[in-house]
């Protein structure tokens, strides 16, 4: 797997290219700013970048608006946006496009070194790989009674909430102390509540995430 990490605290940057690198993940470039992200995408072709939201000049949203930058002009380029807090609307704007690959976490993760590679690994992939106080921040400002969501049980939100953490059909099954089985059986519910039918070219699993990040705005019949 090839990564360009961009993050302008040299510690933690470098910190993140020996883990990954222990891992056997190629770090192809390690940039300060939001445009040398753009520019190390446009030179590298990196499968994943791992993006800071706040980065040089003014230390706001530089790192997010490359990483949706990246996301426009290069599809295909998976994002993982770390933070040292949680900013909503950044993560927000990141799950607008609709894709996959895309995953949120707070740099206290990454301190977890196999959650953060798991994280990286599972983005990288097409899947999604957010922080639970991401989860559930977005789902406080962007809940709605009137949506497809709605009709889902306290039960199946409880599995898509922790799919949208990235989480196996296992893990989901241990968290919930349920069986694999019904783990399966709540997600077949939730694709037909969320009006995702089998498809050959929508990753449904994604689609009912970023449905569920965004309030239910964000299903699409294949």
């Amino acid at each position: 797997m090839r990564v360009v990490i961009a993050e302008d605290l040299a510690l933690l940057r470098d910190g993140m290219i020996r883990l990954l690198r222990d891992h056997d993940h190629e770090v192809v470039a390690a940039v300060e700013d939001g445009d040398a992200l753009v520019r190390a995408v446009a030179g590298h072709k990196p499968d994943i970048c791992v993006v800071d939201v706040r980065m040089p000049p003014t230390f706001t949203d530089e790192g997010v608006k490359a990483a949706v930058a990246v996301r426009e002009r290069f599809p295909g380029t998976a994002v993982l946006i770390v933070s040292q807090y949680v900013e909503e609307t950044y993560a927000a704007e990141l799950l607008a496009d609709g894709r996959g690959g895309v995953g949120y976490l707070l740099k206290d993760r990454i301190a977890d070194v196999r959650e953060f590679v798991d994280a990286v690994e599972r983005v990288a992939g097409g899947g999604t790989a957010m922080d639970p106080e991401v989860v559930a921040q977005l789902l406080t400002r962007h809940r709605r009674a009137d949506g497809p969501l709605d009709e889902l049980t306290p039960r199946e939100r409880d599995v898509l909430e922790l799919m949208a953490e990235g989480r196996s059909n296992a893990a989901i099954a241990a968290a919930l102390v349920v069986t694999d089985g019904a783990v399966e059986k709540h997600i077949s519910n939730i694709f037909g509540k969320l009006g995702l039918p089998p498809s050959d070219t929508d990753h449904r699993r994604v689609l009912a995430v970023i449905a569920f990040l965004r309030g239910g705005d964000g299903t699409r019949s294949a």
